[in-house]
């Protein structure tokens, strides 16, 4: 029997053994929903993870559940790996999903009581008094209505193009004086995504309170302004979310960026997915509302405002209150490069490695800058996957190539969400002389990498930055993310190869240093895990650390599964999807998994391996995922320095002591809080802001 036929039989794939991706998706989303249920986080935080959980929850609508529904339809009755036929999935998630939208709305009543009591209300407009009203009617009047459009549904005028997560009010209307047994008009209307959601209202005399009404109570409240001739039955919210992923045909277009614009626009017509109602609708508009959407089955009656995700930028507009929220952050420079003047001789000297959001992403962007204005450099190549709105480096990027350096950036125009953005970039960049890349057709270009090439005295020199997180200077004061630059030749040989695959016909590169996806990082981690399963066997050290967002390919299990039958201890840190089942007798009783969810969002992909005394450690793009593995160009980065090597293992190892925000995943597929039991209290994200914490050692184990 062959090596692969052996470790196929080893482990046996019943359905026991798996964890199924989306309905650990919502077990993720629940432990965001913890979050603003935590009577410990801050008031205005709470507010904020309240609106994570709706804005996770409409793409997962929209990407996720859209695809299963296209499986049902196409009549694709194959059971996945963990056993779900799309049928049976799609029953699974939407139950759980009604629950969690439920327990998602007593909680956000719960945190509307607990912010009253702090001074701030959400109101209605029947409880203001006449000079509220009175400011409330003018704003109306002068602002809001002049933006809206009633539209009619009737023979004449068919139903008009009802846009992907838009709140809508569906109106009922009777004609005065008309026989109320007659059948009622219908209309809809958009609520204008372009004003305010809340209006803050005058404050009452005397009163130190704040309260805010929401743009659908005033509209609801002045109806008849829109509609006269007519009585209005009823006027309820509803909020449709459509399939939002692109299918591009990227062999036969002439060009990409044209492409994905003309999906972007199809995007508005995707097909409905779910439907969101004001619960207790009137039963005429939702009969009318299913009709036209032909959607029966994924309809969630909401008690409360539909699309929660305004919280968010509630929670940061309000003035004041500064005892309900986090203090601030205080980002440091990374001491290695402060107050240095020429980054390059510093570079040269030694490598250096960032962790953000405890230190600035500044540094990042003054490397690029630099480079930029060095008469020296000959070349900067890089790659952008999601940027921030008014990016430092993009501007750098323009200036260096209008000053006449060869500069060469792959722009991820598949960036789901972030395509139209990307498409802007790319044309401006374009127009400063950048030569830009659009990536593999088939693959989506994920991998985050600078390149600087530079003319010294000894010779050219290259200058690399690695990252696991995207160069988005707004992401990095909210994500945790690492980047490492480099002078190492052959990180340096490696980059050169790997954007000379991007962006031309190079064969398959022998890779010195990377372990790049699709090519060989699976086979390079796999072979990374049997080798640690056979220095287990042979009694040497052997371990596993692993630090992602989403572990959902099945042969990376099934080989993490080996690794533990061997003997390896193996510590995962995954924040999001697991499909893995850890700590089942006889499977994975040395693999343990723990998720984080914290003030930040844990986004590092960090991954440890004894080695058998050797430790090994590497920084990547990818999670261990089938589409980061299989279709994406992903990078995975060895870290040769000894001293970042420390800091490295001492990152992993403050994760792995956490046991205020840890929840570690049961064989069951829930996850349950690690309890202090008596030790002391450590918050990974808090001890990471004391810089020195992660600096100095904390390695146990």
């Amino acid at each position: 029997m062959s090596e692969t036929a052996t470790r196929e039989t080893a482990v046996k794939e019943t359905v026991n053994h798996y964890l199924n991706r989306d309905l650990s998706w919502l077990e993720f989303n629940r432990r965001v929903l913890e979050e603003a249920q935590d009577a410990t986080t801050p008031l205005l935080e709470r507010v904020k993870f309240l609106s994570i959980v709706s804005s996770n929850l409409d793409e997962f609508m929209s990407v996720r559940v859209a695809g299963i529904i296209d499986q049902i339809k196409a009549g694709y009755m194959k059971k996945d790996f963990t056993g779900y036929s799309p049928a049976g999935l799609f029953k699974r998630v939407m139950k759980r999903a009604s629950r969690m939208v439920a327990e998602q709305y007593k909680t956000y009543r719960e945190i509307c009581r607990a912010l009253g009591k702090e001074g701030i209300y959400f109101t209605e407009y029947e409880d203001l008094n006449v000079t509220q009203r009175k400011a409330m009617d003018e704003y109306f009047h002068d602002i809001v209505f002049p933006v809206l459009t009633p539209m009619a549904v009737d023979q004449a005028r068919p139903f008009p193009l009802v846009h992907t997560q838009g709140v809508y009010l569906a109106v009922v209307l009777m004609k005065e004086d008309e026989d109320p047994e007659e059948e009622p008009y219908f209309a809809i209307l958009q609520v204008p995504s372009n004003l305010a959601r809340f209006i803050e209202v005058p404050v009452r005399a005397n009163s130190k309170k704040r309260e805010y009404i929401l743009i659908e109570e005033l509209i609801e409240q002045h109806i008849q302004t829109l509609f006269s001739g007519y009585q209005a039955v009823s006027v309820e919210a509803f909020r449709l979310t459509r399939n939002a992923d692109l299918t591009l045909n990227e062999e036969g277009a002439e060009d990409l960026l044209e492409e994905i614009e003309l999906q972007l626009r199809r995007r508005r017509w995707g097909t409905p997915v779910r439907l969101e109602v004001q619960k207790g609708m009137h039963p005429y508009a939702l009969a009318q509302l299913m009709d036209e959407f032909e959607i029966t089955d994924n309809i969630f009656e909401i008690d409360g405002p539909l699309d929660l995700s305004y919280l968010m930028k509630l929670a940061g507009t309000i003035k004041g209150f500064d005892q309900l929220r986090y203090a601030p952050i205080k980002q440091a420079y990374p001491a290695e490069l402060d107050d240095v003047v020429d980054l390059f001789s510093k570079l040269r000297q030694r490598d250096v490695l960032v962790y953000h959001p405890y230190e600035s992403f500044d540094a990042v962007t003054d490397f690029v800058c630099q480079a930029a204005y060095d008469p020296q450099v000959l070349a900067i190549k890089m790659t952008l996957y999601r940027v921030s709105g008014n990016s430092a480096l993009i501007q750098a990027l323009a200036r260096a190539a209008e000053s006449g350096m060869q500069v060469t950036v792959v722009v991820e125009l598949k960036a789901r969400f972030d395509e139209e953005r990307n498409i802007a970039w790319a044309r401006k960049l374009e127009q400063s002389g950048c030569h830009v890349v659009y990536g593999l057709v088939g693959l989506k270009t994920h991998a985050k990498i600078t390149l600087v090439v530079r003319q010294e005295q000894d010779g050219l020199r290259r200058y690399v930055h690695v990252g696991t997180g995207n160069y988005n200077d707004n992401t990095a004061k909210l994500y945790t993310d690492i980047g490492l630059f480099t002078t190492h030749k052959d990180v340096g040989e490696d980059a050169s190869a790997l954007f000379n695959e991007v962006t031309g016909y190079s064969a398959p590169h022998n890779w010195k240093a990377f372990g790049v996806a699709p090519t060989d990082m699976m086979e390079k981690l796999i072979g990374k895990f049997r080798r640690e399963a056979e220095f287990a066997s042979k009694g040497k050290p052997a371990r596993i650390i692993a630090k992602f967002n989403s572990l959902s390919n099945q042969d990376m299990v099934d080989e993490l599964y080996l690794a533990s039958q061997a003997g390896v201890k193996i510590d995962l840190i995954v924040r999001g999807v697991c499909c893995l089942r850890p700590g089942v007798p006889g499977l994975s009783e040395n693999i343990t998994v723990r998720s984080i969810v914290d003030r930040f969002l844990e986004h590092s992909r960090i991954f440890y391996f004894e080695n058998g005394g050797d430790p090994e450690m590497y920084i990547a793009s990818a999670d261990w995922m089938t589409r980061n593995l299989t279709r994406r160009v992903e990078l995975m980065c060895p870290v040769f320095d000894t001293n970042i090597q420390e800091t490295v293992i001492n990152i992993l190892q403050l994760s792995l002591r956490d046991n205020v925000k840890a929840r570690r995943l049961q064989p069951n597929g829930l996850y349950e809080r690690v309890e202090a039991a008596g030790d002391e209290p450590i918050r990974s994200q808090f001890e990471a802001m004391r810089i020195s914490s992660w600096k100095t050692t904390v390695r146990e184990g």
